[in-house]
């Protein structure tokens, strides 16, 4: 089967990461798969929540955007508080990248990785926290050259992709034309040591197999392998 972006079916959508692309952040990266891109910043703030005080820890959390003509037709911004499409979007992305991170270790901060989808294709919610892995990992190494912290609380590295079947067929990395006509659709979250932290999935209309859904998983580790790579190369830059 050929896409109808020219890929394969085990095949990401080209992927560049841009480190230090908001440079008035603590950390930030730019993540562009295919057509989609999101800026993800990643901002320090002295202090643990509210909630959290006397518990010697610190707090990683996530915020996540369309911008209005990052899609097809123009998306009206949530001015009175995020609707609950970008409140789960949310919390995955928090979910996701405290996974990576020594809460303790981390001392009362609160780093909030910012998710400002530029322009959308499918695969917002992945793209933004294999890139906000790096913009959290750049802002913790700001808070070691500041001397605020003695040493990393980063633990593992995280990322994620979408899968799906289309007409019977797996496929990785799934655009959004893809995405809109999918049998199944799932996102997975994955550490570098192949532990899954969270998978989202949704058969439209007919269930799918034990079988399928391993070959699914199977797709994503190797999609996120990749993207583990262009992580750390990211960083290396």
């Amino acid at each position: 089967m050929t896409r109808n972006d020219g890929r394969s079916p085990d095949q990401l959508r080209p992927v560049r990461i841009t480190p230090g692309a908001a440079p008035y952040a603590e950390g930030s990266a730019l993540i562009e798969m295919g057509a989609t891109r999101v800026l993800c910043t990643a901002s320090v703030e002295e202090g643990a929540p509210n909630w959290m005080r006397g518990q010697h820890r610190g707090w990683v959390t996530g915020e996540y955007a369309l911008l209005p003509r990052s899609t097809l037709t123009r998306t009206r911004r949530e001015r009175n508080g995020p609707g609950g499409r970008t409140q789960e979007i949310q919390r995955l992305i928090g979910r996701a990248l405290r996974i990576a991170v020594d809460l303790e270790a981390l001392g009362e901060y609160t780093i909030t990785i910012d998710c400002d989808v530029l322009q959308a294709d499918g695969g917002t919610r992945t793209a933004a926290i294999t890139g906000g892995y790096v913009a959290l990992t750049q802002a913790i190494t700001h808070l070691q050259h500041i001397g605020q912290i003695a040493s990393s609380p980063l633990r593992r590295a995280v990322a994620a992709v979408s899968v799906g079947v289309v007409d019977g067929i797996a496929l990785l990395d799934l655009n959004y034309d893809e995405d809109r006509v999918a049998d199944v659709d799932c996102n997975v979250v994955q550490t570098a040591d192949g532990a899954l932290v969270e998978v989202q999935g949704t058969a439209e209309q007919t269930p799918i197999s034990r079988n399928q859904f391993n070959t699914l998983l199977d797709l994503a580790d190797r999609g996120i392998a990749e993207l583990l790579a262009a992580q750390q190369a990211a960083l290396a830059e």
